[in-house]
C-alpha cells in the first residue's frame, strides 16, 4: 500500500492511498479458500470444486468484497501509521474508473482532533447554592400533584356547561357534508377550556346541558397532521350526554390512601424526597455551569469544523421545531435567523468544552465501567419494542460510534463530578427562587458536546430566545435555548377519537446513539423505535 498526504491544513487532512491489485487478488484467494469446503457444483464432490471455477462463479462478488476489506484495512493502517485521531468518520472515496484487476486509488479525507495540552485543574473555585426543603415546598408539590389528578362529579341535569366543566359527548364530523375517517366518536370526555381540541370547538360547548344537540363549526389548523384536513372547514354534530363539575381534592389521609399510601405523612415523606432531588439537581446545574465557564475562559483551541457543523445542525433543528409553535412562526423564524451566528458560537463552545472534558477525563483515569455501560444499553433498549430490544443491544455492542454516543453523557457527568471533588467549594444557603434566577442569568454553559455526543443534560430548558421578546443582545443569547428538546413535533396521529383534536405534540424518544447517524450502518441495521402515544405537550414552566 502506498500513501501520499495531499492536504494538511489546520485540522483537515487528506491522503491518497493506493491499494495494489496484488493485495486485492490475494484477499480473493483467501476468500476462495475459506468458502471452498462448502461450495457445491454439479459433477464435483462437496468441497472438491476447483478454485478457478469458484472464481468464475462468484468472481464479481468476491472481488467487490475483497476490495472493501482491502480499503478498510488500508484506512486502519493509515490511521495507525500517521497516528491520526479522527474527529468523525473519515470520508473514503474510490477513484472513478476503477476496474477489477487493477490498482485501486482511494482518497481519505478527515478532520483530526486537536492536540490539547493537558488542562490544569488547580485553582478551581465554586459556590454551591443550597436550598433547604421546608413544609411549604412539600405541600406545594402535593397540591400540584393533586391538581393533576383532577376528577369531576356529576352535575344536575339542568346545569349549563361552563369553562372548567367536563362534558361527555358523542360526535360525528363532516367536511362539505361528507364524513371523514376518525370523525366519529362516542362518550368522549372534554374539559372545556383545556385546549384539548382545535380552536373554537370547546368554546361552542359552553352553555350546553344534558340532552342538547349542537352543531359545532370549526376550521382545522393549517399545520394539522392529516393532509386532507389541513385548513378544512368542518361541522360536528354533537350530542351532550353528561355535564360534570370539578371536584375539589381534599389533601388528607384519605387522599393519600387513594394513592395506595398509608397516610398523608407518608405522602409528605415521598414528596420531600422528590423536592430534595429537584433542588439537588438545580444546585448541581448551577455548579456545573460555573465550572464550565471557568474551563471555557482558560482554554482556547481550534475545533473540528465538521463537529461544529453537526452540533449546530442539531441546535438549529431543535430551534426551528420550537418556533413552529409560536403565535407568529414567521416573526419567530426571522428573529431566530438574526441570531444564527450566536448559536453557531454556542456550537463551537459546546464542542470545545466536550473535547476539554474528554481530555481531562483521559488524563486522570476517569472511566465508564463495563457494568455501567451495560446498564446504559439496557436502559436505552427499553425505549424500543420488546421484539427489537435484542437487535438494538447487538447494534450498540457492534458499532463503536453508537456505543460512544450512549456512553458520552455518563462519561461527561463523571468527569464533572471528578472536577467537583478537586475544586474548592464554598456553600451558601439560598431560596429556590434565587437559585433558579441564578441559573436563568447564567444559562450559556450547561450543555457540552464531545466526540460522539448525542445527549441531553440535567438542567431545565430555558425559554426560547426567539420570538419571545425583541431580539436579545448578542451577549444575552441563551445557550440553553438551543438545547431545548423538540417536544412539540407535530404527529400524524391515527384518528380514532376526534380528529377535532389539535395537531398534538409527540416527543418520540430515541436512544442517544440514534441521534446522529452512524456512517457505517444503514437504516435497516437498527430496530424501529417504539412510538410514543401522541399527547399534548406540557406547558413550559
Amino acid at each position: 500500500m502506498k500513501t501520499v498526504e495531499t492536504l494538511n491544513e489546520g485540522l483537515k487532512r487528506e491522503y491518497r492511498v493506493t491499494i495494489t491489485a496484488k493485495d486485492i487478488d490475494a484477499r480473493v484467494d483467501e476468500e476462495v479458500k475459506s468458502m471452498a469446503p462448502t461450495v457445491r457444483m454439479p459433477g464435483f464432490r462437496p468441497g472438491k470444486v476447483p478454485p478457478n471455477l469458484i472464481r468464475k462463479m462468484h468472481g464479481p462478488a468476491l472481488s467487490a468484497d475483497a476490495l472493501n476489506k482491502a480499503i478498510d484495512a488500508g484506512v486502519r493502517d493509515l490511521m495507525a501509521k500517521e497516528k491520526l485521531r479522527p474527529a468523525l468518520q473519515p470520508a473514503v472515496t474510490l477513484a472513478d474508473g476503477y476496474e477489477t484487476g487493477k490498482d485501486a486509488e482511494v482518497t481519505v479525507a478527515l478532520e483530526v482532533l486537536p492536540d490539547i495540552k493537558t488542562p490544569s485543574i488547580d485553582g478551581l473555585k465554586l459556590e454551591r447554592l443550597t436550598v433547604p426543603t421546608d413544609d411549604k415546598a412539600v405541600m406545594a408539590k402535593i397540591e400540584e400533584f393533586a391538581s393533576q389528578m383532577k376528577r369531576f362529579d356529576d352535575a344536575p341535569k339542568t346545569k349549563k356547561a361552563a369553562t372548567g366543566d367536563q362534558v361527555i359527548i358523542d360526535f360525528a364530523g363532516s367536511v362539505d357534508g361528507v364524513a371523514f375517517d376518525g370523525g366519529t366518536g362516542e362518550d368522549m370526555a372534554v374539559e372545556i377550556g383545556s385546549g384539548q381540541l382545535i380552536p373554537g370547538f370547546e368554546d361552542q360547548l359552553i352553555g350546553a346541558k344534558v340532552g342538547d344537540a349542537k352543531t359545532v363549526k370549526v376550521t382545522f389548523p393549517d399545520e394539522y397532521p392529516v393532509e386532507n384536513l389541513k385548513g378544512a372547514k368542518a361541522e360536528f354534530a354533537v350530542t351532550v350526554k353528561e355535564v360534570k363539575i370539578p371536584a375539589a381534592s381534599k389533601i388528607d389521609d384519605e387522599f393519600a390512601k387513594s394513592l395506595g399510601l398509608e397516610s398523608l405523612d407518608k405522602l409528605k415523606e415521598l414528596m420531600k424526597d422528590q423536592v430534595d432531588q429537584e433542588l439537588n439537581g438545580l444546585t448541581r446545574t448551577y455548579m456545573k455551569r460555573k465550572l464550565l465557564d471557568q474551563l471555557a475562559a482558560s482554554h482556547d483551541f481550534d475545533v473540528p469544523p465538521t463537529m461544529v457543523e453537526a452540533e449546530f445542525a442539531q441546535i438549529w433543528q431543535q430551534l426551528e421545531q420550537e418556533v413552529e409553535n409560536e403565535a407568529d412562526p414567521a416573526a419567530a423564524k426571522a428573529e431566530l435567523e438574526a441570531d444564527r451566528d450566536d448559536y453557531h458560537a454556542i456550537a463551537v463552545r459546546r464542542v470545545r468544552l466536550g473535547l476539554l472534558l474528554s481530555e481531562i477525563g483521559q488524563a486522570h483515569g476517569v472511566q465508564v465501567s463495563q457494568q455501567e455501560m451495560q446498564r446504559l444499553i439496557m436502559q436505552a433498549a427499553q425505549q424500543y419494542r420488546p421484539e427489537d430490544r435484542g437487535r438494538f443491544m447487538d447494534y450498540v455492542q457492534q458499532d463503536a460510534l453508537a456505543a460512544a454516543q450512549l456512553r458520552a453523557p455518563l462519561y461527561e457527568d463523571k468527569v464533572v463530578d471528578f472536577l467537583f471533588e478537586k475544586a474548592e467549594i464554598s456553600d451558601r444557603e439560598a431560596t429556590r427562587e434565587e437559585l433558579e434566577a441564578a441559573i436563568e442569568a447564567d444559562d450559556d454553559g450547561g450543555h457540552v458536546h464531545g466526540p460522539g455526543c448525542g445527549h441531553d443534560h440535567d438542567h431545565k430548558p430555558a425559554k426560547k430566545a426567539a420570538a419571545k421578546k425583541p431580539a436579545a443582545k448578542k451577549a444575552d443569547v441563551k445557550e440553553e435555548a438551543a438545547e431545548a428538546a423538540p417536544a412539540k413535533k407535530a404527529a400524524a396521529k391515527k384518528a380514532e377519537a376526534a380528529p377535532a383534536k389539535k395537531a398534538e405534540a409527540k416527543a418520540e424518544e430515541k436512544p442517544a446513539a440514534a441521534k446522529k447517524a452512524a456512517p457505517a450502518k444503514s437504516a435497516e441495521d437498527k430496530p424501529a423505535a417504539k412510538k410514543a402515544p401522541a399527547k399534548k405537550a406540557a406547558a413550559k414552566k
